[in-house]
């Protein structure tokens, strides 16, 4: 396949070397990159891209970082080779069952926990007076050891006393429910946005600067109808792709 000549935006704002990694993701999944598993030598790319090799550089450890890339000393760069999991949202998004065939292991960790009063926007996704005490929880998702999600989510603190401490001991929201008397659960609602990886999403994603996350806000429901978690999850977007059916779902721009 013949490689036209790459155009960088000097100008744009955006760094060279985050550009050029954009564009190397990119054609890599065009199959312009790296088709045989193989990326060209730096030299090559920087000249292509009209930049110096320090600038190549640092754009090949940004998705070397990312997991797209992979480097091996004495032998060259090379195309990861793992494709995107698919996340599906649907009335019952479970984490686990979602990925399930996708991935060797999953795998769950409490980052923070702690009561607080309910924002604003908090207390009318849970239908709580403002203030209100509601649990927060700070959570992180693998799956084959690479961190694919970050999750803020809040729960009604008089109705699910204990959040915290059941999540440190199944690390699965759904169990959690469980063990404290809910035994099921639906989807209301979802919004999805695209944004740049903010300094939380660069820590315990494992992202470089200016990476891609998707953002989904959601509210989850009981059987009969009353909000039980209120959820801000970010995904890496190089690790995971949203499957969305189109039923009780909302996108944002």
């Amino acid at each position: 396949m013949q490689v036209k000549e790459a155009v960088i935006e000097r100008r744009s704002g955006v760094a060279l070397w985050r550009q050029i990694a954009d564009r190397m993701r990119r054609e890599i999944g065009e199959g312009v990159l790296g088709s045989d598993g193989r990326m060209p030598p730096e030299m090559a790319l920087a000249e292509r891209f009209g930049v110096n090799r320090h600038t190549v550089r640092t754009a090949i450890a940004a998705l070397v970082q990312e997991g797209v890339l992979r480097a091996e000393q004495g032998r060259g760069t090379f195309v990861e080779g793992r494709k995107r999991l698919a996340y599906p949202i649907r009335s019952r998004t479970r984490f686990s069952e979602g990925l399930a065939g996708q991935s060797r292991g999953l795998a769950a960790d409490l980052l923070d926990h702690a009561v607080e009063a309910a924002p604003i926007d908090v207390a009318r996704a849970l239908m709580l007076a403002p203030g209100s005490p509601v649990i927060r929880l700070e959570t992180r998702s693998h799956a084959d050891g690479r961190p694919v999600s970050r999750a803020r989510s809040w729960f009604d603190a008089h109705r699910f006393s204990g959040m915290a401490e059941a999540f440190e001991r199944s690390r699965s929201i759904t169990a959690s429910f469980r063990e404290l008397g809910l035994a099921d659960y639906l989807r209301q609602s979802t919004t999805v946005t695209a944004q740049h990886a903010d300094a939380g999403d660069l820590k315990d994603l494992n992202l470089s600067p200016g990476a891609i996350v998707l953002v989904t806000i959601a509210i989850n429901v009981d059987t009969d109808g009353r909000p039980v978690q209120y959820s801000q999850t970010r995904f890496a977007a190089d690790r995971i792709e949203l499957h969305i059916p189109g039923a009780g779902m909302e996108t944002g721009d």
